[in-house]
């Protein structure tokens, strides 16, 4: 049987890379899906494709850190399907610049989306998974296990996802709520190219490196798929790297 036969996922950045990956994995898996992001044309093509699965699919526009988006989307997908055993929030930016160059407005909106929008999908699904006794699988990164030249905001952000994924998972433990985040590296995806600042170090931004090469964003999805199913019951409050043993 399907790991996610009658479970129900909600998927942040479906559009592409990481959160279009696994939306198709968890549709192949007889998942009825709830897809959000902010790029109207690549989210109907992730649809399209996750219905061609024989999956159930919504999708709807959503900025994650717009507090009542995220409310209307939540209300949209329990209203639609009725349950959600799953919430897997893949949507992040990345912004490189010298530290002490950061505008303070791109400083603010990298931790807008990446922290602020984990913390309130991880909010509004909260009372819907312990009906279902469900999981939160949030995309972390090594940046936030190591130090990240001219990516502060970025290391910033995804440091404060870990926490808040260890917070979750011990507060919310014995009442059958798994919450893990996955910390990806070398994966082949559009924040995988970049812009530097002029006169980056590119020895610095390259240590460490994959052992392994790169690799595409289904990897990453097969582990999140992983983390969602009740194979990883005894799973919780981990971060978990799959990043070629470039950390190891």
């Amino acid at each position: 049987m399907p790991r996610f036969e009658h479970k129900v996922a909600l998927i942040t950045g479906a559009a592409t890379g990481i959160g279009r990956a696994t939306a198709l994995r968890l549709a192949e898996e007889g998942a009825g899906l709830f897809l959000c992001d902010v790029a109207g044309e690549e989210l109907a093509r992730t649809a399209r494709e996750a219905q061609a699965c024989g999956a159930a699919v919504e999708s709807r526009l959503c900025d994650v850190c717009d507090e009542a988006q995220v409310a209307d989307a939540m209300a949209a997908c329990i209203a639609r399907f009725g349950r959600l055993d799953a919430l897997c929030n893949v949507a992040g930016i990345l912004y490189f610049e010298h530290f002490d160059r950061m505008p303070f407005e791109r400083w603010r909106r990298v931790l807008a989306v990446n922290l602020d929008g984990t913390f309130l999908l991880c909010r509004a699904a909260i009372p819907h998974l312990l009906e279902t006794r469900g999981a939160i699988v949030n995309v972390g990164s090594t940046a936030g296990l190591m130090g990240l030249p001219y990516g502060a905001a970025y290391g910033a952000s995804k440091g404060g996802v870990h926490a808040l994924t260890r917070a979750i998972a011990v507060e919310y433990a014995k009442r059958g709520l798994r919450c893990n985040a996955v910390c990806p590296a070398s994966i082949e995806t559009a924040m995988a190219h970049p812009s530097f600042p002029e006169g980056a170090d590119m020895r610095l931004l390259m240590r460490p490196a994959s052992l392994h090469g790169v690799r595409g964003p289904e990897v990453v999805a097969d582990l999140i798929a992983f983390l969602a199913s009740d194979e990883a019951r005894h799973i919780s409050g981990e971060e978990i790297r799959i990043d070629g043993a470039a950390l190891a």
